[in-house]
């Protein structure tokens, strides 16, 4: 089942996350291992509303996309590795889905809104796909987002500067349904092919709307 990893997949997903430190204004109010089994597991509802700006300007809410599948990921544009990584598996699922493409709707909701603005995701986001939109907001706004999604997350200093800083995160790729229901995740590192073969029969028997 691909809601339910192995456990080298769950070492992996814990691995430099397992943060218990109290909660601020930028991290997640419960822990990593709380939200991570949460979503492994199917233990709590996933997916939910929220109303962000794209990389346009424009705002942005969950029923936007209704009518399509959609794909979720949340991360930061100054993460030096996973979240490239998994964002261009996510530009080359929809490359593979050919015709396809135009019923899925890939999402990417940033960590780290003071850093990640509209115009900084516009230059951002088309590095991946022309579909991909990139969503960001207030904390406030990114916060229940993230709630919503069961993500963890939380900025971490690393120099003396305002701006030396990191954001540790969960990377979960969600797969939504066309009417806003949740169908399961993907965990860090899948790669394209994988995402298209169970995106696949989720488009089968759906009329376009």
């Amino acid at each position: 089942m691909w809601r339910k990893p192995g456990a080298a997949i769950v070492a992996a997903l814990l691995f430099g996350l397992w943060i218990t430190s109290p909660a601020s204004a930028q991290s997640s109010p419960r822990s990593a291992a709380e939200l991570m089994d949460a979503v492994m597991w199917n233990r709590e509802p996933i997916g939910g509303a929220f109303a962000l700006k794209d990389q346009t300007g424009k705002i942005r809410t969950d029923t936007d996309f209704r009518g399509q599948l959609i794909l979720v990921y949340f991360g930061f544009t100054y993460c030096p590795d996973i979240c490239p990584t998994d964002l261009q598996q996510i530009g080359l699922a929809m490359e593979q889905l050919g015709d396809d493409a135009k019923n899925v709707q890939p999402l990417f909701i940033t960590l780290d809104p003071e850093r990640d603005t509209v115009g900084h995701l516009a230059q951002y986001v088309p590095l991946f796909h022309p579909r991909l939109l990139g969503l960001t907001g207030s904390i406030k706004d990114v916060s229940q987002a993230a709630d919503v999604y069961r993500v963890y997350y939380k900025r971490v200093s690393t120099g003396s500067k305002p701006d030396d800083y990191t954001v540790d995160h969960s990377a979960f790729i969600y797969l939504i349904d066309r009417d806003g229901k949740y169908l399961g995740f993907f965990p860090p590192g899948t790669d394209a092919a994988k995402m298209v073969g169970m995106i696949r029969p989720h488009l089968k028997g759906g009329a376009e709307r």
